[in-house]
C-alpha cells in the first residue's frame, strides 16, 4: 500500500521533531515498578520503584540509562566515543551489563572483540551498585546491603548467617 507523498511528509517531519526534540527519550516514563531479580536465589527481588526515581530525576531517563536514551552521555570520558544522537531498542541494564561478568563465555567474548565491549563495563551487579549506592548515599538513600537485599532461606544457609550469629553472641558473653 502506497501512501500520500503528503502522509508520508507529516510522519517524517513528526519523526524529525521527535529526534531533534528528544520526545522519544523522554516521552515514555517506563514501568511503575521494575523487578530485580538477577540474585533471587539468595535474595528476594528488590521491587525498584521506577515511577518515583523518574519523578526525582525530574524525567532525565539518561541519569540512570546512559547510552540507551539517545541522549549525550552525562561522563565526559564516554563523550569520547558515544556522542549519543540513537535510541537503544531497549533501556534495560542486563541487555549491556552481563549478568555474569567473569564468566568464561564473557571473557572469551571480551577478548574476541575488545571494540566492541568495554573493557571496565562493569557486570550487572556491579553497575546497579555504581549507580544506586552513589545516589542513595548523595540524597539519603537506603544504603545498607539488608535495607534493599532481603536474604531468602537459601541465601541464609549459602552466607552460613547461623555461624556468624552464634560467633556474635559468643563474643557478646565474653
Amino acid at each position: 500500500m502506497k501512501l500520500p507523498s503528503g502522509i508520508c511528509l507529516l510522519i517524517l517531519g513528526g519523526m524529525l521533531v521527535s529526534l531533534v526534540t528528544g520526545a522519544g527519550a523522554t516521552g515514555d516514563t517506563g514501568p511503575e515498578t521494575v523487578l530485580l531479580n538477577s540474585l533471587a536465589d539468595y535474595y528476594r527481588p528488590v521491587e525498584f520503584n521506577h515511577a518515583m526515581h523518574v519523578e526525582m530525576v525530574e524525567g532525565k531517563c539518561a541519569t540512570c540509562h546512559h547510552h540507551t536514551t539517545g541522549a549525550a552521555p552525562l561522563v565526559p570520558r564516554c563523550l569520547e566515543c558515544h556522542k549519543g544522537g540513537e535510541e537503544s531498542a531497549t533501556v534495560a541494564c542486563r541487555d549491556c551489563h552481563p549478568v555474569l561478568r567473569f564468566s568464561a563465555e564473557y571473557l572469551a567474548e571480551l577478548s574476541a572483540n575488545p571494540q566492541l565491549y568495554h573493557n571496565d563495563k562493569p557486570g550487572l551487579k556491579g553497575a546497579y551498585h555504581r549507580n544506586c549506592l552513589r545516589c542513595h548515599m548523595e540524597n539519603g538513600g537506603p544504603a545498607g546491603c539488608q535495607d534493599c537485599h532481603k536474604r531468602t532461606p537459601a541465601g541464609d544457609a549459602f552466607f552460613r548467617t547461623d555461624v556468624t550469629a552464634n560467633r556474635k553472641v559468643e563474643k557478646a558473653e565474653d
